[in-house]
C-alpha cells in the first residue's frame, strides 16, 4: 500500500487547497479524454504493453541474460537508463549484474567498466529511439568494439537494440546486422518509458519479479487514473501547484533510504524536462536524508522560503537491524540499545519534518509499506501521473522538451559536426 499523506498543507493553505484540487481533477479529465497539449505521447498510459509475444520475448532475452552471461551493460541516458537504474538501485542495491553506460562522457567512468568486461561475460542493450544522440552513442561505438574483440563473429548475438520500430541509425543498424531488438513505442516519451521495453528488459534481466512488476503496474494505473478524492496522484499534483502558486518553487524530494536516491534523479528529470518551458515550472531538487541533514538542513531549516518537501519514506523492512548495548557507553547510545534501525530512521523522519514545519517549509509524505517490486511499481505509475496532470494545470504541454536541443546545438557546434 501507498499512502500519500497532505495534511499540513491542506492546513497551511486552507482557502485555496479545495479549489486547486477541483483544477487538478479538471487537468485528470483531460489527459484521460487524450485531447490535451502533447496528445500523441500519451502511450504510457497504456503500459505495460498488453503484447503477449513481446513480453515472451522480453523475459526469454532476460533469461539468456542471466544465465550466459555476468553482466548486462545497458546504454542509454535520460529516460533510456534512469527509470530501470532507479528500480534496480532501489531493490538491489550496488549488489546487481547491470551495468549503465553512455549517460556521461567521462573517460575514467568508461575505461573502469572496458576493465571489468575484460573479465567477464556480458551483453549490451543499446537504448535509443535515434541512434545519433551523443552520449550513448560514442559508448556504444566503444562497447561495441569491445563485444566484437572478445566474442568476434558472434558478437551480434550478445548486442540487443532498443529503439524506433522503423526508422533512426540504430534500427537501421540492428536490421543490417542483425542485432535482436525490441522497440520503443512512437508514443511513449523516454521519461515516462520505464515500463515499456526500455526499462522491463534490464529489470528482469537484473531478476526482479516481473509478474508482480506488471500487476502493479496495472493496479496503479487504476488508482492513479481515478477521479476520486482519495487519489494520490491528484492530491499530489494539487500540492504542489498550491505551493507553487504560493511562491513555492523549489520542491525538495526527500528520502530516509539511500537506495531511492536513483528514484529521485528519474523523479528530478521527469518533473524538469515536464514542466520547465514557458517560463513555468517548479524546480525539482533531492535530498538523502539523513545524509544531508549534516549539509542542506541547515538551509532548508532557516534559508530562502521558496521551498516545499515531499518525504518519501518506507514503513516497514523486509530485514532490519537491532541496535546492541554496549557496556561502556562511550557514544552515550545505550538510550536507544535494543531497537531497531527502522524504527531510529522512523524517528528521523518524524523530527526532521516537524522541525521542517516548524521552519515554514511545507511538507507532504509518500509512505510505501515496503521497498519492493509492487510499491515501486505503483509510485512510478502516480508520479507519471500527477505530473501530467500538474503540467496541464500550469498550462503546458508536459510531454516534450524543447529547450534540451539548445546545449546539443552548442556543442556539435564546438566540435565541428558538419552543419553546425
Amino acid at each position: 500500500m501507498i499512502r500519500y499523506v497532505d495534511k499540513n498543507i491542506q492546513s497551511t493553505f486552507p482557502a485555496h487547497y479545495p479549489a486547486v484540487l477541483e483544477e487538478a481533477s479538471a487537468a485528470l479529465k483531460l489527459l484521460l479524454s487524450r485531447s490535451g497539449k502533447g496528445k500523441e505521447y500519451l502511450g504510457w498510459l497504456d503500459l505495460p504493453t498488453a503484447d503477449a509475444s513481446e513480453m515472451r520475448r522480453l523475459q526469454e532475452s532476460a533469461a539468456e541474460i542471466r544465465d550466459s552471461g555476468d553482466l548486462l551493460v545497458c546504454v542509454g541516458i535520460g529516460g533510456s537508463y534512469l527509470g530501470a537504474k532507479a528500480f534496480i538501485h532501489a531493490l538491489r542495491g550496488e549488489k546487481h549484474r547491470i551495468r549503465f553506460a553512455g549517460q556521461h562522457l567521462s573517460p575514467l567512468e568508461l575505461n573502469d567498466l572496458l576493465g571489468e568486461l575484460k573479465e567477464k561475460d556480458f551483453y549490451i542493450n543499446v537504448i535509443s529511439k535515434s541512434g545519433t544522440t551523443t552520449e550513448p552513442g560514442v559508448a556504444f561505438r566503444i562497447l561495441k568494439a569491445e563485444a566484437e574483440k572478445k566474442y568476434g563473429k558472434n558478437a551480434a548475438k550478445r548486442i540487443i537494440a532498443t529503439t524506433d520500430a522503423r526508422k533512426g541509425a540504430l534500427r537501421r543498424l540492428a536490421d543490417e546486422i542483425g542485432y535482436r531488438s525490441f522497440a520503443i513505442p512512437d508514443d511513449v516519451g523516454g521519461r515516462f518509458s520505464v515500463l515499456s521495453p526500455v526499462g522491463l528488459l534490464p529489470l528482469f534481466a537484473a531478476g526482479l519479479d516481473a509478474d508482480q512488476i506488471l500487476r502493479a503496474a496495472l493496479a496503479g494505473f487504476k488508482t492513479a487514473l481515478a477521479d476520486d478524492a482519495d487519489n494520490p496522484a491528484l492530491r499530489y499534483a494539487a500540492a504542489r501547484n498550491v505551493c507553487y502558486r504560493e511562491g513555492k518553487g523549489i520542491e525538495i524530494l526527500a528520502n530516509f533510504e539511500p537506495r531511492f536516491h536513483y528514484l529521485s534523479e528519474w523523479w528530478k528529470q521527469l518533473c524538469g524536462e515536464s514542466e520547465g518551458k514557458e517560463g513555468k515550472g517548479i524546480f525539482p531538487a533531492s535530498a538523502n536524508f539523513t545524509t544531508d541533514l549534516h549539509s542542506l538542513g541547515q538551509w532548508i531549516q532557516e534559508g530562502t522560503r521558496s521551498i516545499f518537501e515531499t518525504f518519501l519514506v518506507v514503513d516497514h523492512y523486509q530485514k532490519d537491524i537491532t541496535i546492541p548495548r554496549d557496556p561502556q557507553d562511550g557514544d552515550g547510545l545505550n538510550y536507544i540499545a535494543g531497537l531497531q534501525l527502522g524504527y531510529v530512521n522512523e524517528k528521523a523522519f518524524k523530527g526532521t519534518r516537524a522541525a521542517h514545519e516548524s521552519g515554514g517549509v511545507p511538507t507532504s509524505t509518500f509512505h510505501l509499506d515496503y521497498p519492493d517490486e509492487e510499491h515501486l511499481s505503483k509510485l512510478i505509475v502516480i508520479f507519471e501521473t500527477a505530473v501530467a496532470v500538474s503540467g496541464y494545470m500550469m498550462g503546458i504541454n508536459p510531454f516534450d522538451q524543447p529547450g534540451v536541443e539548445a546545449y546539443k546545438h552548442n556543442m556539435f557546434r564546438l566540435l565541428g559536426k558538419p552543419g553546425y
